[in-house]
């Protein structure tokens, strides 16, 4: 039995289990189930090229099955950020909008942002309730809110 790669692959597994405690990015996670595995493997005298393929297979195949999983529970309660949250939201033009001028802004929650239409040849004018399709730079993407 080869003590010093079962200590190398633990050492691997605490270095990973570190990385991920610090990141919180499930980045290094599923390499140190991978290392886990290989661990144990290496107790048996296990060939060093075979250790080296369950790490491999195992880490692949947690990233692949587990990470969607965990993405979605971990990142269920994540605060959208500014820009993510202004998309579909609703905004009154407080200036017109041209895009052949390159002027407009728009009012939402409060704020006033430089906008543009979705579509270049039409001037949204003052007062037009508008919905945010997008961002780019720092405008606003808008488009004319059709009644219905």
């Amino acid at each position: 039995m080869d003590v010093n790669l079962t200590i190398a692959w633990l050492v691997l597994l605490v270095v990973l289990i570190v990385i991920e405690l610090v990141t919180m990015g499930l980045t290094t996670i599923w390499f140190a189930g991978g290392a886990l595995a290989a661990a144990l493997i290496s107790i048996p005298d296990t060939p060093f090229v075979l250790q080296i393929i369950v790490f491999l297979v195992v880490s692949l195949v947690l990233l692949y099955f587990t990470r969607p999983v965990a993405v979605k529970y971990f990142n269920k309660d994540r605060v959208r950020t500014n820009i993510e949250g202004m998309i579909g939201r609703q905004a009154i033009v407080v200036s017109e909008i041209n895009n052949v001028e390159g002027i407009g802004q728009v009012n939402t929650g409060g704020m006033e942002w430089s906008a543009r239409s979705s579509y270049h040849n039409i001037v949204l004018p003052v007062g037009a309730v508008v919905t945010v399709l997008g961002v780019d730079g720092v405008k606003l993407i808008v488009e004319e809110k059709v009644e219905r």
